[in-house]
């Protein structure tokens, strides 16, 4: 039987795609360098003992970028790329969320994902939460998320797949 980390590997290639879409970030180790480098909250898990069962992947940045990401005028990577370190951030971007399936509706990526912008927001001024959603339980976290942090949320149009 494939560990936790496999399956979470295996199910974040099943939804994203990343590897055969340039639009959408390839998390590799340089991505994870990178993500460190701007907030040590931006890679969060839940890990029961057996390996992670919950992801969560946010990247802050600046209000022009997201601007700029959600018009669709730059790319995951870019924003990623062109997001400058060693400031104040005021945007949070909801990259990523995944949830083993048998772990699901359980409210563990809602607690993650709160934990891990409390304490983005507990050393940046973030006034808005932005999203691309690829998923209805991904953009109802956004929402949720949004609503309790009392965080403006911005979509980019979302690829749910209906």
């Amino acid at each position: 039987m494939a560990s936790n980390f496999e399956r979470m590997i295996g199910l974040a290639g099943k939804v994203f795609s990343a590897h055969n879409d340039p639009t959408q970030l390839d998390v590799d180790e340089v991505v994870m360098e990178k993500l460190e480098h701007l907030h040590p909250a931006t890679l969060s898990d839940y890990d029961e003992g057996d390996g992670p069962v919950v992801w969560i992947l946010l990247i802050p940045t600046t209000i022009e970028l997201m601007n700029q990401f959600v018009a669709g005028d730059i790319s995951e990577t870019a924003l990623l790329n062109n997001t400058p370190v060693n400031i104040k951030y005021q945007a949070l971007y909801l990259c990523s969320a995944l949830v083993l399936p048998e772990y699901r509706h359980k409210g563990l990526a809602t607690k993650v994902g709160l934990e891990a912008i409390h304490k983005i927001r507990a050393d940046h001024p973030i006034e808005y939460l932005f999203t691309w959603s690829f998923s209805k339980e991904g953009a109802a976290l956004a929402q949720l998320a949004a609503k309790t942090e009392r965080l403006k949320l911005l979509e980019r149009p979302s690829r749910i797949k209906e």
